[in-house]
């Protein structure tokens, strides 16, 4: 029963570390990424479909993204998409090809990435705690139920605080690794 607790705490965890590797890497660095243009959406015959089902996303050189329409009448509209995002990019179409170029990022806007960066990992510390919560909560129903001990009680915490501290250990350097990548120039 303890171990099943603790091994559904360490999967929700991992889904957790996922959920912020998944956000991070949203998040523009200097470098071209197919993943940045991820959430676009772009209108194809009226109804809003994900870019990654229309064309084809891939990295041309460090700071260029090649987007390859997969029918030419869509081509007008993922430049439309892409100007109408926030990622501040602007599309130069050839064809059926589009370029899109990464302009360098200022200071200025790395200084607030890293702020949008660290808020993302202290989401991600906040999900896990939550989880150790839960699972420190299960265990307790269960010494109220009379179904364990006290002493049983008290190793389950101590070995659901170690995966918590492994799991944020593992966020926090997923943090620093993203931080260094943003600060590269």
């Amino acid at each position: 029963m303890i171990s099943e607790i603790q091994k559904d705490a360490a999967v929700r965890m991992q889904k957790s570390v996922d959920a912020l590797v998944s956000q991070l890497s949203k998040i523009r660095t200097g470098r071209a990424h197919p993943s940045l243009l991820d959430g676009l959406k772009v209108s194809y015959y009226g109804a809003d479909t994900p870019l990654n089902q229309v064309a084809n996303v891939s990295v041309e050189d460090s700071r260029t993204l090649a987007i390859s329409v997969f029918d030419k009448s869509l081509a007008q509209a993922v430049e439309k998409a892409i100007h109408a995002s926030d990622l501040g990019l602007n599309p130069m179409s050839a064809g059926t090809v589009i370029r899109v170029p990464l302009p360098p990022l200022t200071e200025e806007r790395r200084k607030d990435l890293i702020k949008v960066v660290r808020a993302e990992a202290e989401s991600g510390r906040v999900a896990v705690r939550n989880i150790r919560r839960d699972a420190n909560a299960d265990v307790k129903a269960l010494l109220k139920d009379k179904e364990i001990s006290e002493d049983e009680q008290r190793q389950s915490e101590d070995a659901v605080q170690k995966l918590t501290d492994q799991f944020i250990k593992e966020i926090d350097v997923k943090l620093t690794a993203k931080e260094a990548e943003l600060m590269e120039i």
